[in-house]
């Protein structure tokens, strides 16, 4: 990885920021496209602006001499948003980047996806073989630029990693986990005392290990990995870590999860509750087989980093 220049997209989001904080302090020389660009940067870093990644300009300096390119850039999952603003960004967008990227040289192209490709609920985890089956526009459109960007792999030789993860968190998550998150500082009597499903989490740190892993690891080529915390929570569990993380004693309420289902279908609710009471979980033994990688910080630790200095 040292003095290999790399292109990031999405530097200013959740994810991507925890990443160029990290890689900023290696010896590669970053460059970052931003609606949002710094003031001041280090010797290693340019920010140069670009509004609309579905609008690429044609700067050839951004890609001379890239040999790594890692897009995180993305539109993010809005409910009820038609399937073609998705594409736009998502699929269309992608395919522009990675065609500029192989032209230009780069060797290696990351694309974070979704675990949303395989599916939102499951009885068995999912496991990189399985059949993709999304249901929403957002995984939908993931899908589809997983497909093209293998197809781009094949044409230009070009590899190719994806990497899916589930819902990230950590420390001012967007999201549904943010909204726990807000609900377990409140600490608020909460009916979600009784749920006993199973899902797979990634803590943010833990997405950006495996993605600074897959930089130069010779194995990750052209490979689809799954990404966990390799430890699998209730809803109920989730939200007893938060609430002590928070510094709070938890008050959930153990209401049966058939009469939450049945509040759910009379308030309008019921995807909200699916997703409180539903499985979904992943297998990410592929992952650890391949590149001989494991999540250094645990569920538990990853929890706690979400609420330092809330007590």
């Amino acid at each position: 990885m040292n003095n290999n220049k790399i292109l990031i997209t999405g530097t200013t989001g959740f994810i991507g920021k925890a990443l160029l904080e990290c890689l900023i302090h290696s010896e590669c020389f970053i460059v970052a496209p931003t609606r949002r660009p710094l003031t001041t940067l280090p010797s290693n870093l340019v920010m140069p602006v670009l509004f609309d990644i579905a609008a690429l300009p044609d700067r050839p300096d951004w890609f001379d001499g890239c040999k790594i390119a890692i897009h995180i850039a993305a539109k993010a999952h809005v409910a009820g948003e038609p399937i073609a603003s998705f594409r736009q960004v998502n699929t269309e967008a992608t395919f522009n980047l990675a065609r500029r990227c192989a032209e230009a040289g780069v060797k290696r192209f990351i694309f974070l996806s979704s675990i949303g490709v395989n599916g939102i609920s499951n009885f068995e985890p999912f496991t990189m073989l399985d059949t993709p089956s999304p249901v929403e526009a957002y995984a939908v459109s993931k899908l589809e630029a997983e497909i093209g960007l293998k197809q781009i792999a094949k044409e230009t030789g070009m590899e190719v990693v994806i990497i899916r993860p589930p819902l990230v968190y950590g420390l001012d998550a967007p999201g549904n986990f943010g909204k726990l998150a807000k609900l377990a500082q409140k600490n608020l009597p909460l009916p979600l005392g009784a749920i006993h499903n199973k899902r797979s989490l990634v803590a943010r740190d833990n997405l950006v290990d495996l993605i600074i892993t897959c930089i130069d690891h010779p194995k990750a080529a052209n490979q689809t990995f799954l990404v966990s915390d390799d430890q699998d929570v209730s809803t109920t569990e989730l939200l007893q870590m938060m609430t002590r993380a928070a510094g709070k004693k938890p008050r959930l309420i153990p209401v049966p999860v058939s009469w939450l289902k049945l509040a759910g279908k009379l308030t309008g609710k019921q995807a909200v509750i699916d997703r409180l009471c539903g499985n979904l979980q992943v297998d990410i033994s592929h992952t650890k087989d391949t590149l001989n990688w494991k999540p250094p910080v645990t569920v538990e630790e990853g929890i706690a980093r979400c609420f330092a200095g809330s007590e």
